[in-house]
């Protein structure tokens, strides 16, 4: 389930040096460009935390059941799920919001073939205009 229009951010960032959840989630949500400047209370960590937990308890997660959890306004959310869902992260079926493969592993596996695709596209474009323009291929 390829999300159509996504936009695939990475971010080489050092990885943190000792093992602690939430900075590791805040590593991938960073490498992911998922946080922007902006997000100074860590928004977009916390929505996917908050996400993590629901969906290793039970299989319905909503917007609005994170925005209650959180305590944060429902547009806010929205605003950071979006976010989600054009990296291919996640997805919405209606009002219910699923972790892409199931897993966050088998997410970012997923995303990895989207951004191959992607490439695959680039480069082909990429030699039929040299080979319009002229230019050779070393």
């Amino acid at each position: 389930m390829t999300p159509q229009n996504s936009q695939i951010v990475l971010i080489s960032l050092e990885k943190p040096k000792y093992e602690n959840l939430e900075d590791d989630v805040r590593w991938l949500c960073d490498s992911f460009g998922l946080s922007s400047g902006r997000d100074t209370e860590n928004m977009a960590t916390r929505i996917v935390m908050d996400m993590l937990r629901m969906l290793a308890e039970e299989d319905r997660v909503t917007s609005e059941s994170i925005a209650d959890n959180l305590d944060v306004r429902l547009a806010r959310v929205n605003h950071h799920l979006r976010n989600l869902i054009d990296s291919g992260m996640i997805y919405r079926r209606k009002r219910l919001l699923y972790l892409r493969g199931g897993s966050l592993k088998a997410a970012v596996q997923e995303m990895r073939k989207d951004s191959e695709r992607i490439f695959d596209e680039l480069e082909v474009m990429a030699e039929e205009i040299d080979r319009k323009m002229g230019l050779k291929n070393r």
